[in-house]
């Protein structure tokens, strides 16, 4: 039996502690509270994707910061400057991924480094036991998609690529409305991105960065000299050593969009007309404006029309995806959709959302979605709305359009497999590695 006297001493301390906590900054309180749910997640790659995932890292999340990883320091010290009000403690820091992979309380990486890093550092991650948010394309060539979607059978752990319009509320909602016959058959898509990007340096070589590691930049890709702003997202045009030209930069997301509502997977045949049309004497040395068809079964297909530097609205807004049905249309992007009848008139829109479409970076309220959807999938309480299986398909196609204008020619695919057959196609389904790098 409990004495009064015991018994209000005991109250009076539980009242002071709920007091206290309350008075505590919510960063703080959550150290206490849910400390089993608590995520410990590395930031890798500090460029521009990153400040769109700051708001995982509020209080309602439960998610710790251990790491911050990039191979130059200005990156680190940037991102470190926005995080004052958002946490109240000082992460790690380092240029090196696999120190924080030694680490056994990192139970996630987010992986937002140039396109070459994304397969080999979420194969990375899987191997050390982390969970990995890998941004698209989630492979530089068809093999290391492979090799990764095998990973993560074999480990069961989580992989959730950026595509973050399956997340997407009115997405979701317009999708599910196209499966269950709202438009008659879907039988095409467009999947569309008009953008101004302007010159691009040329390749002029010269020492790195003092504060760039360009050693573990190339990481995986064959060692060269360094050339200049390299580093500064021109790797995205500098040839196919680390970049996927736009369309792997881009076009995963509405392709993306366009598979799901037509619920196909590989295609039957690739054709593509691309061509570098703009600035024909700058750095840029890929196409800049790419016009791709894809072919599936039963009739279908999906057309890419990408214009990286050319920003006419040709289907009135800058990106998008609309799919074709026998009894109507559907408009839809990241903002918001639009839904018309078979003769063109306007049935229904969707209110807006504030997801960001063509600016670098990105961010906004689906990303945020994205990222819990992933957290959540983790903690055993949701399902991924993007798997890594599903998400290098899409994937995929975007490399096979590459693949198609680097040979010059279409080509015919196994639509079970996803394989070329073309040999000229197949000798670019894997890549020359640093040696000690391989996948």
């Amino acid at each position: 039996m409990t004495s009064r006297r015991q018994f209000i001493k005991k109250s009076s301390l539980a009242t002071v502690g709920m007091a206290s906590a309350l008075s505590m900054k919510a960063s703080s309180y959550t150290q206490i509270l849910g400390a089993n749910d608590r995520i410990h997640i590395c930031l890798m790659g500090l460029g521009r994707r990153a400040p769109a995932y700051l708001p995982s890292l509020a209080p309602e999340f439960n998610t710790r910061l251990s790491w911050l990883c990039d191979v130059k320091q200005s990156q680190i010290d940037n991102l470190a400057g926005k995080l004052a009000g958002i946490i109240d403690y000082t992460p790690g820091s380092t240029d090196d991924i696999r120190k924080v992979l030694d680490d056994k309380k990192v139970d996630v990486i987010f992986n937002a480094t140039p396109d070459h890093w994304h397969a080999p550092g979420t194969i990375m991650a899987l191997d050390a036991g982390k969970h990995v948010y890998v941004e698209k394309p989630c492979a530089h060539n068809p093999r290391e998609a492979e090799v990764m979607v095998q990973k993560q059978k074999d480990t069961g752990l989580i992989v959730q690529m950026g595509n973050q319009q399956r997340s997407s509320d009115h997405t979701i909602a317009i999708i599910n409305e196209i499966h269950q016959g709202e438009i008659g058959k879907p039988y095409k898509a467009v999947a569309f991105y008009s953008n101004q990007r302007g010159k691009v340096p040329q390749q002029v070589k010269q020492a790195p960065p003092a504060d760039l590691n360009w050693d573990l930049f190339q990481g995986p890709a064959p060692r060269q000299e360094y050339f200049h702003d390299i580093w500064n997202y021109n790797w995205h045009w500098y040839g196919w050593k680390w970049g996927t030209a736009e369309t792997g930069n881009n076009a995963i997301h509405e392709l993306d969009i366009a598979r799901w509502a037509l619920q196909v997977d590989y295609p039957d045949r690739v054709s593509v007309e691309a061509h570098k049309q703009h600035y024909q004497d700058d750095g840029w040395e890929m196409y800049d404006t790419m016009y791709a068809t894809f072919d599936f079964e039963q009739n279908m297909s999906i057309v890419w029309d990408g214009k990286s530097r050319n920003a006419y609205p040709t289907y009135g807004a800058d990106r998008g995806t609309i799919i074709y049905g026998t009894e109507g249309s559907v408009f839809v992007n990241r903002s918001h959709y639009k839904l018309f009848d078979r003769s063109g008139k306007l049935v229904r829109s969707s209110e807006e959302t504030n997801e960001s479409g063509t600016a670098l970076g990105g961010g906004g309220s689906t990303s945020t979605a994205h990222v819990s959807n992933f957290f959540e999938t983790i903690r055993g309480k949701q399902q991924l709305n993007a798997p890594i299986a599903d998400g290098a398909i899409s994937n995929h196609m975007a490399l096979m359009a590459n693949v198609a204008y680097r040979i010059g020619h279409s080509f015919e695919m196994d639509n079970k497999t996803g394989q070329a057959y073309d040999r000229d196609a197949m000798a670019l389904w894997s890549r020359t590695y640093e040696p000690g790098w391989e996948i």
